[in-house]
Formats: C-alpha cells, sequence, structure tokens
C-alpha cells in the first residue's frame, strides 16, 4: 500500500507558523497531522523561519529536507520593511537543509549557498531525480537580465552535498516566473509553474528533457480556467496515485490566515492535464501551506505517526 508524506509550513503571523510540519496519509486524500499539528523541526539559523520545503530520498536511501531560508514573521516587521521587493533583494542567498536515516532523526538546520553569492535570494526549493543526478531546482532573480526577472535556476548533484554550477533551468520572457514543480510521465517531463503576468496563474510546460526546451500545455490552461484557478494560486505540488491519475495540490492564498492552503485537483494523466476541482473527496486537518508530497511505505508512515516529536 502506498503511504504519504506531506512536508510543509503553516500560514501563521507568529514564528511558529514558519517551521516545518508533516502531514501523513494513507490513499493521497485524507490526511493527518504529524505531531498534534505541531512543528517536527524548528528553523534557528539565518532567519529563524522556513517556507517552500521539499523532502527527496537521498542517493543512500535517507531523506533530505530543503527550504526557503525566510520568515516573514520576524522579517517584514523588521530587516524587509513590510516590503516584498526587499525579501527579493536582500533576501537569504542560502537554502535550509536538514538530513535523515530515518525520517525521525534529524540532522541540526544548515545553510546550504549556492550561486557563489550571485543570487540576491533564493526560493521554493524542489528536486527532481535524472538518472544517477539530483536536479535541485529554485526560484531567484536572474542577475544577468535587464531588472532582474525571477526565473528557476537549477543545479546538479550525485550526492545531495556537493553542486554543479547553477544554470537556468526555466524562464519566461513575459516576466517573474516562481514556484517549479517536475515530474515523469511515460518518456515525457512536465514542469508546473507560477507566471506573475500573461497569465497571472500555474501553468504546465512538457518536455522531452528535464532541462528543457519546454512546450507550454495550453489545455491546462483552459482546464484551469475553468476550474476557477485564478491568479491567487501558487506552489503546485504533485502525486501520482496507485490508480494512474495524478493529485495536483494548489496552495490557494486568496484569503488571509486559517483560510489559506492547499486545494487539490484530479486528472487521469499528465499528458491530458484537465485537471478538476476535487474538494469533496479530500480531508485535511488544518490548511497546508508551500510545501512537497513524497510517497512512503507503511513502515515509514506508522515511524512518523508514533513518534514522540516533543523537543526536550
Amino acid at each position: 500500500m502506498s503511504c504519504y508524506l506531506f512536508v510543509h509550513f503553516r500560514e501563521k503571523r507568529s514564528p511558529d507558523g514558519e517551521q516545518v510540519y508533516f502531514g501523513l496519509s494513507r490513499d493521497g486524500f485524507r490526511w493527518e497531522a504529524v505531531n498534534g499539528g505541531q512543528p517536527v523541526l524548528w528553523a534557528y539559523c539565518g532567519d529563524h523561519g522556513v517556507r517552500d520545503m521539499t523532502i527527496t530520498r537521498g542517493p543512500a536511501g535517507g531523506f533530505d529536507i530543503f527550504a526557503t531560508d525566510l520568515s516573514l514573521a520576524y522579517g517584514m516587521r523588521g530587516k524587509y520593511h513590510n516590503s516584498w521587493e526587499a525579501v527579493r533583494t536582500e533576501g537569504s542567498r542560502c537554502l535550509a537543509h536538514w538530513h535523515s536515516e530515518d525520517l525521525v532523526n534529524w540532522s541540526d538546520e544548515e545553510l546550504l549557498p549556492l550561486g557563489d553569492g550571485r543570487f540576491t535570494s533564493l526560493w521554493a526549493p524542489d528536486v527532481l531525480k535524472d538518472g544517477d543526478d539530483y536536479l535541485l531546482h529554485w526560484t531567484s532573480p536572474d542577475p544577468d537580465r535587464p531588472g532582474h526577472p525571477q526565473v528557476i535556476f537549477a543545479s546538479r548533484s550525485r550526492d545531495l552535498r556537493t553542486w554543479g554550477e547553477p544554470f537556468v533551468l526555466f524562464r519566461r520572457e513575459e516576466g517573474d516566473t516562481i514556484d517549479s514543480a517536475c515530474y515523469r510521465e511515460g518518456d515525457r517531463w512536465y514542469l508546473f509553474v507560477k507566471s506573475a503576468k500573461n497569465p497571472s496563474r500555474v501553468q504546465l510546460f512538457r518536455s522531452a528533457c528535464p532541462t528543457g526546451p519546454w512546450e507550454r500545455m495550453e489545455v491546462f490552461d483552459r482546464a484551469m480556467v475553468a476550474a476557477g484557478a485564478d491568479g491567487h494560486y501558487e506552489a503546485p505540488t504533485a502525486l501520482r496515485l496507485p490508480d494512474g491519475r495524478w493529485v495536483l495540490y494548489l496552495d490557494w492564498f486568496g484569503a488571509k490566515g486559517r483560510e489559506q492552503g492547499y486545494r487539490p485537483f484530479l486528472a487521469d494523466r499528465l499528458a491530458d492535464p484537465c485537471f478538476v476541482r476535487a474538494d469533496g473527496d479530500f480531508t485535511f486537518p488544518y490548511r497546508f501551506k508551500h510545501g512537497t508530497v513524497l510517497e512512503i511505505t507503511e513502515e515509514e508512515y506508522a515511524r512518523v505517526r508514533d513518534h514522540d516529536w516533543r523537543f526536550d
């Protein structure tokens, strides 16, 4: 039986929201909170808060979490002066990182610098597997373009410890692009991103290679319009169910506080991405914010569920 782990944060005014939370599911539809809905990991480095986390299985069987090193609860009231532009131009040049062999005993947080200081901020990491390589991809302002539009950069690694020179994985000439998530189906790769304009919504692109070139799938655009998924959705993450269908979770920020969070959409195939809203099939203990789903075993599910996460 497939089980699933959702690694995410929570949108709260207090700093405890911008920490690492776990959700569990046996079917990808009905989710339960881990640790009573409290954080399982805390950020003590950098901004002392993390957002936009992702998790992957490492080459030796362990697990690695990467996250945006950013606390709006602290920073917007302090060094960022209530300005997203300041976050973009003065944000962390590192990603937060934790490692575990078993999903319950985690290393101390470390900060992972990428790009030799060229980037003014690193946001929204995700990881895809390409043969023996891992591609860590994230959002940063492009230092080589006028106006420094946000694009998707990537770096390769074999061990999730040493990283190659960053390169552009995806950009749109129309403007900023953020929040990348990439999946393989058959012999094609499918890249979800959030575009800032023309249109301002989540989009889907397809390629024969995980580094492009990318072809826009306009059928997905039409499906999103039909489903009412406007520009207030971001942070796509997806999983493939045992029956072959895909669940696409889109993070809705069209309200304040607890009303924000992921909404589910279903489609039979990424090759025919006619996703439809499927709220009635899903239950969440609270509103998850920007994260990633990992398929886990029943044994791993039980280990995470039953672990005593209290901090000594």
